[in-house]
């Protein structure tokens, strides 16, 4: 897919990307520096900037991503970030950059476990340090999945049954014991790493919930099959639960259009997520994911931006990601030799630069079951690159984030 046909379309190309690449002289997050301007200043027109990586896991591509937030708050007002999680977890670093409630580590302990990372951390902290100084105009931060099961939950149902029911403890807790792992690691990495205890954790749940409907009815139960139906709908609503990563998209795109008649917005997610059209990753169909980007496109049309941050290779921490194969977008990126570089995918360009750009095509997608021997697999594909991506960014060679302790 997105194969140049011709050695003139191929060259045609390249050198169009040498002659549009924007230098990116910095990928931290506090550098400092007018080399993102230009993509800026045209982000800036927008009422909410997907800014999609390609892996949680590069230091460079979440920098990146930091220098545009800090720039579209001080420069264009933009006053709230998307993040993937879950609202109660986006309540709790919202509390945090708004009153200074808690600590980044607190607050970071029951997050998606992608986002606990000391670069987390420093945009927090940026943040907390924004709205501090303008405390009538502060920037918020929210999570884009409804509430979803916490330690809390499964902590609220044993203190119920050990008080209520003590018979019916020991059982409960067998199946609450394995499952609640995936809060440390999610189900379906958890098979990919072999480490996976064998029993769906879905079916688990629902054994659990199903003995505690069948203890004695009070208040007290009811608020105890409460905690209990948040678990079993987490289960069932994550990756390994549902076969694959299409996921409620729609509900996410509408907590971000909630919000944006607030306030601007930046969303960050993956790029799968972001994409202005649905795509198809991993055993996942465009059918089935209809990205959150795509029903933003739909509602703002032009008022919603996505950009993807891609890279070449480099140390991701739990792997070393090679060369991307030759057929990926980000291979045909990586012949342009800069560190890091911004493509606008909208300007001007010669009649193959334009079918390139509009035909289907494939980037590199790490998530956390990547194998770097199976790299070939590890894409997602879109029918076309302009209607998915208003611009790319593309980072040559990446190193790791850096994770808190369990």
């Amino acid at each position: 897919m997105n194969a140049l046909s011709a050695p003139g379309d191929t060259a045609t190309v390249r050198h169009w990307l040498h002659a549009n690449a924007h230098p990116i002289t910095g990928t931290d997050g506090d550098h400092t520096g007018i080399d993102l301007d230009a993509l800026i200043d045209r982000l800036g027109s927008a009422t909410v900037v997907g800014l999609g990586e390609s892996t949680r896991f590069s230091r460079q591509t979440y920098g990146v991503r930091e220098r545009i937030l800090r720039t579209l708050v001080l420069r264009h007002g933009f006053r709230a970030l998307a993040i993937q999680d879950s609202a109660r977890s986006g309540d709790r670093f919202d509390a945090y950059v708004r009153t200074g409630a808690g600590t980044p580590e607190n607050v970071l302990t029951q997050a998606w476990r992608p986002l606990r990372t000391a670069q987390t951390i420093a945009t927090m902290e940026w943040i907390r340090a924004y709205n501090t100084e303008h405390q009538d105009d502060p920037v918020t931060i929210f999570g884009v999945r409804p509430p979803e099961a916490e330690s809390a939950d499964y902590d609220a149902v044993l203190d119920y049954l050990r008080a209520a029911a003590p018979d019916l403890a020991p059982t409960v807790e067998s199946h609450l014991t394995p499952i609640r792992t995936a809060h440390r690691m999610d189900e379906h990495v958890q098979r990919h790493r072999g480490v996976h205890p064998g029993r769906p954790f879905a079916e688990h749940a629902r054994d659990a919930y199903a003995l505690i409907d069948g203890s004695p009815a009070t208040p007290e139960r009811d608020t105890a099959l409460h905690h209990a139906r948040v678990i079993v709908e987490f289960h069932e609503n994550s990756v390994a639960g549902r076969g694959g990563f299409g996921g409620d998209e729609l509900r996410s795109a509408r907590r971000i259009l909630e919000r944006a008649a607030e306030s601007r917005i930046v969303y960050w997610d993956g790029s799968a997520h972001i994409s202005g059209i649905p795509v198809g990753v991993d055993r996942t169909s465009p059918d089935a994911f209809g990205s959150a980007g795509s029903h933003l496109r739909k509602h703002l049309g032009a008022e919603y931006i996505a950009v993807a941050v891609g890279f070449h290779h480099g140390d991701l921490g739990m792997g070393r990601a090679p060369a991307p194969a030759a057929d990926l977008v980000d291979a045909e990126l990586g012949t342009v030799d800069l560190p890091a570089y911004s493509i606008d995918l909208r300007a001007g360009a010669p009649e193959a630069v334009d079918r390139w750009r509009r035909g289907p095509a494939k980037l590199r997608v790490i998530s956390g079951i990547y194998d770097a021997a199976k790299d070939s697999e590890a894409n997602m594909a879109v029918d076309s690159l302009l209607d998915a991506f208003d611009a790319l960014i593309h980072v040559r060679a990446t190193s790791p984030v850096t994770w808190l302790p369990d």
